[in-house]
């Protein structure tokens, strides 16, 4: 098809396409189930140790943080001259061969540990819920772990219309859970400490508090995939319709995750809070083990574990795709032999790490919150001063408020690791 069939097409057809449909929705329902995830199950146990006004301040910058940086990363995306590049291909072709490799293998580890931080919180909530509500021994963590990760990788090469299946079975039942456990939490919840902290600890708090938010609201793993699938159904209108789909995925997200966020903080003390963060178990885990509340015991966990199977699915296509783009390119591998070993790999990664069982939060302040940055939020804003495609985004607040929040979550990973 030439691009004067491809101009008819679209122009024909921009004023229905432009209208809000059931695949808008459906991609709606697919990012927030892949930013929904580990992320937000221990967010208000890292924000809760720190006090009230961290977390004031952190829910004003989440709507803007979240919604810009992904916007910039699909207009990075979508500026490639190739119309089927996917995020390894545009690299490479705007910042050339070397500097796209290292690029790409960035954009593999800001997304590859997450899946270990699943396979460790799927594992944990399951035999937390075996061992404290269902009153049964502990089974062994080599066998649940294994089966759980098979689980889940098993959903992936089903093919992506099994895919968004299983996010829509999961997705739906996740929003209303979600929304109802937070609005049952309000009866239990106390008055916080408003006491203002000195300003010096309280800008380091918050500082340092940055990564885990990046990290909890990153639906970045499936932007490349979803902005192609956009490209190929809305041809030229696909960056207006990529944003539109991005700014409600967002909102979506704020209301339910912050409305969940302060039910939880409101709910425990900070004393609480470091308890749950030493049993290594997401904040509705531990809700569920310390009241007696048998509806929290029930659906607690299971918001855990839909929360983190769906958003398993979305980061484990990013991981795909971006280790499958990495050594097709620098290997003679087909990408059928590419795929085989990187699913195995992963497998194998994911269940070790399972059974080992790190911290959770340490790998998300001290790893991925930080590469997720410079993925998400430096290498878009870097690429509107190289690239002469996103050349009008230049100087505007939005590409530097966005360049600046990912350079905070560098430095705190820089702090981190000399403190």
């Amino acid at each position: 098809m030439n691009s004067s069939t491809d101009a008819a097409q679209f122009g024909a057809s921009t004023t229905s396409k432009l209208k809000w449909n059931f695949h808008d929705t459906q991609w709606v329902l697919s990012l927030f189930g892949t930013a929904v995830g580990a992320g937000i199950l221990f967010l208000p146990i890292n924000i809760g140790i720190g006090g009230f006004w961290p977390l004031i301040i952190l829910a004003c910058m989440a709507l803007p943080m979240t919604f810009l940086a992904h916007r910039g990363l699909a207009r990075f995306v979508l500026s490639s001259k190739n119309k089927d590049a996917d995020f390894t291909d545009v690299v490479e072709e705007h910042f050339g061969a070397n500097a796209g490799r290292l690029i790409s293998l960035l954009y593999f580890l800001s997304i590859f540990p997450i899946l270990l931080i699943y396979g460790v919180g799927l594992t944990n909530t399951v035999d937390s819920f075996i061992v404290n509500q269902l009153g049964m021994e502990s089974p062994s963590r080599v066998l649940l772990s294994g089966v759980l990760v098979a689980g889940m990788i098993s959903l992936m090469l089903g093919g992506e219309r099994l895919m968004l299946r299983a996010f829509a079975i999961l997705v739906y039942p996740l929003v209303g859970i979600l929304l109802f456990l937070s609005l049952y939490l309000i009866p239990s919840w106390q008055v916080p400490d408003m006491a203002f902290p000195e300003f010096a600890g309280f800008s380091k708090i918050l500082w340092l508090s940055i990564p885990i938010i990046v990290f909890s609201f990153s639906h970045a793993a499936a932007i490349s995939s979803f902005v192609n699938v956009q490209r190929g159904h809305y041809g030229n209108q696909a960056t207006a319709k990529s944003e539109a789909i991005l700014k409600r995925t967002s909102l979506l997200l704020i209301v339910f995750v912050l409305l969940f966020v302060f039910s939880c903080v409101l709910s425990l003390t900070p004393e609480q809070m470091l308890q749950a963060k030493a049993q290594n178990v997401s904040v509705l885990s531990y809700l569920a083990n310390v009241t007696d509340n048998s509806f929290i015991a029930t659906f607690g966990p299971l918001v855990a574990f839909i929360a983190i199977t769906s958003s398993f699915l979305g980061h484990f296509l990013g991981a795909r795709e971006s280790f499958n783009g990495l050594v097709t390119k620098q290997t003679s591998l087909s990408l059928k032999n590419a795929d085989k070993i990187g699913v195995a790999i992963m497998f194998l990664a994911i269940w070790f790490c399972a059974v080992k069982n790190p911290s959770i939060l340490d790998m998300m302040d001290q790893l991925s919150g930080p590469i997720i940055a410079m993925i998400l939020f430096i290498m878009p804003m870097i690429a509107v001063y190289k690239v002469p495609a996103l050349q009008k985004y230049r100087g505007r607040f939005s590409t530097l408020f966005v360049l600046a929040v990912g350079l905070l979550a560098v430095a705190a990973l820089i702090y981190g690791f000399v403190a």
